[in-house]
């Protein structure tokens, strides 16, 4: 269905480019970039996801909506293999979640785990393990023990804790 999609977001593209920078045309920006992510054609992505991004912080869109713009950054920043700037970005998703939804909020968990997992990613697994061990007990006590963030949490400590030659039982 990637094909289908990228088709629409092209569609949607075309009959807004002549609008005013508003939020509708910003809802075509987004399908256009899911359908070109949805498609590997990831470089073209991320030219989308950054006038995004930009567009948004233009227009003074809500804290919310640009961390969702970062987030989406983030992952095509990912795709295209460029590790550093996405764990930069995801660090400042993160950091932002906790200032505006606090700990305990669901997308702030998701945004605990994609750092931690970009961490992991690139061996910084002190850095990992630190962030998870304060963050894995909340998504316990918020989603439960069987809850897809929370088992991807525990997996990322464990792969964190495997690579790390000097870890010990902590």
């Amino acid at each position: 269905h990637g094909v289908v999609r990228c088709a629409l977001g092209w569609a949607s593209w075309k009959t807004y480019l002549g609008r005013p920078e508003d939020e509708i045309r910003g809802m075509a920006m987004s399908v256009l970039g899911s359908g070109l992510a949805a498609t590997r054609n990831h470089e073209d992505a991320l030219s989308v996801e950054e006038a995004i991004l930009s567009m948004k912080q233009r227009l003074g869109a809500s804290e919310e909506n640009v961390l969702v713009a970062q987030s989406n950054l983030a992952v095509t920043y990912g795709e295209l293999g460029n590790m550093e700037k996405a764990l930069s970005i995801e660090r400042d998703v993160y950091s932002g979640r906790l200032k505006l939804n606090g700990e305990e909020y669901p997308l702030t968990l998701q945004a605990a785990y994609n750092y931690a997992g970009s961490l992991v990613n690139l061996r910084r697994l002190k850095e990992a393990k630190s962030l998870l061990r304060r963050t894995m007990p909340v998504a316990r006590r918020i989603f439960g023990e069987r809850n897809e963030v929370t088992l991807r949490m525990r997996k990322a400590y464990a792969v964190a804790l495997y690579k790390d030659d000097g870890a010990t039982l902590d």
